[in-house]
Order: structure tokens, then C-alpha cells, then sequence
């Protein structure tokens, strides 16, 4: 108990800094946007974004320290609620995850500090359970996941980041443990596009090798709103 009040402190006093750097940091980037320097005001506001899921991830931990065992479904719920993940299979029978948000970009975890996939460790693996849950998963041999990130097309002027400074090393392996043989070279390919769209998000396709070139051209004409998921795929056996 002596332990747990102690890390309860310690990380209240954290998320307390936190917010404090966030603070100083929203007000840093918008007086560059004030004085007309916008790269600079967006790298400000992307740190700033990696210093919110901080927060987010440590202000999810502190209930479950000094609370009954029943608030980790609690505050899972609270996550899933607020952050919406969107699992399915599309008419041709490819799987697919929509994530409410852009991938966090690729970052060195310092001791002490939270890193990067925390943020998604807390919404994705829960996400991919519930939907399992019940329904038969599909194995997928040779394929190609695809990562198409969202930008809003109403922002034009934002940074579009490189793909290989985003994370994704850890969607990859929790999506490979549900619906993929092996999410080895040998067996798996990747592949990376941005599109415009009504508002952020990450879309995730897992699609076999031989109709990848399908799905590239049907990529052009899917909708704003992403394409139709169903809970489980009657398309394929």
C-alpha cells in the first residue's frame, strides 16, 4: 500500500509537470503562429502532441494504483469510449482498422518517460480483443498491410511526416497476432500512402499479395468517411 501511495504521488507530481511544459509549449506555438512562422509553430504543436499522450497515459495509470481491481474495465471503457477504433472487414473481405488519430512519430524512450506505442498499447490490443471476442479470426499467408494515413483537407499547409519516423512496429504486431500467419518478410509486405480526408485518422488494410493491385485502384475512390466495415468477413473462405 506504502508503495502504491507513494507511485500515486509520484506520478501525480509528474502529470503535473507535464501539463505545465504543455502549457508553456501551446503558448510557444502560438505565438510563432502569431508572428507568421508556421513550420516552427507546427514542430512546437507536434511536440506538444507527443506531451498530451504522456499525460493521457498517465493520467489513465493513476486510478488503477490506489482503486479496487474493477476499475481497470472501468478506465478501459473510459479509453474505448474516448478514442473509438473501428475493426471490421470490407466487401471484398480484406481486414481493416481505423484508428481516430495520425501514428505517433518514432520516438527514443529515455528512462522514465513514456514512449511512443504506450499511447497505442492502450487502445489497440483492448480493441482487437472485444472484436475477437466471438468472432472466428481470418488468417492471412502472403499479404501486404497497408498503413494510409488520413490528413484533414481542410489544413492543407500541415507537415505531412515521413513514413519511416512513425510508429508502426507495434500495430503491426498486435494486428499480426489476430489475423495473420506471419508478419514476417518472407510472408508479409508493407505499404504506405497519405490521402486527404474530412479529418485525421490512420487506416490499417491487411489484403493477400495477389490482390493488392486491386485494392490500389479502388484506393482513389474510397470515400471521405472510409470505407464500409463488417463485424465479421462471409467474403472469403
Amino acid at each position: 500500500m506504502a508503495k502504491d501511495k507513494h507511485d500515486f504521488l509520484h506520478g501525480s507530481q509528474s502529470g503535473i509537470n507535464l501539463l505545465h511544459k504543455l502549457i508553456s509549449g501551446t503558448e510557444r506555438s502560438m505565438e510563432a503562429y502569431r508572428t507568421g512562422q508556421i513550420q516552427e509553430g507546427n514542430q512546437i504543436a507536434l511536440q506538444n502532441a507527443v506531451i498530451a499522450e504522456r499525460i493521457a497515459v498517465r493520467y489513465r495509470a493513476l486510478p488503477t494504483l490506489y482503486g479496487p481491481l474493477s476499475i481497470r474495465k472501468e478506465v478501459s471503457r473510459i479509453v474505448a469510449d474516448e478514442n473509438p477504433v473501428e475493426i471490421g472487414y470490407t466487401q471484398e473481405g480484406w481486414f481493416s482498422v481505423r484508428l481516430p488519430h495520425l501514428l505517433p512519430r518514432k520516438e527514443r524512450e529515455r528512462k522514465g518517460e513514456i514512449g511512443s506505442n504506450e499511447y497505442l498499447r492502450g487502445i489497440l490490443p483492448p480493441a482487437l480483443n472485444r472484436f475477437f471476442k466471438g468472432n472466428l479470426p481470418t488468417r492471412f499467408g502472403d499479404c501486404v498491410i497497408i498503413f494510409r494515413h488520413i490528413y484533414d483537407k481542410e489544413h492543407p499547409e500541415r507537415k505531412k511526416r515521413d513514413h519511416d519516423n512513425i510508429e508502426i512496429n507495434f500495430v503491426i504486431d498486435a494486428i499480426a497476432n489476430h489475423v495473420m500467419k506471419d508478419d514476417g518478410a518472407l510472408e508479409c509486405r508493407h505499404y504506405y500512402c497519405s490521402a486527404a480526408g474530412i479529418e485525421e485518422r490512420t487506416e490499417i488494410y491487411v489484403v493477400p499479395e495477389n490482390e493488392f493491385i486491386t485494392w490500389y485502384q479502388a484506393e482513389k475512390y474510397f470515400p471521405d468517411e472510409g470505407v464500409t466495415l463488417h463485424v465479421q468477413t462471409v467474403f472469403r473462405a
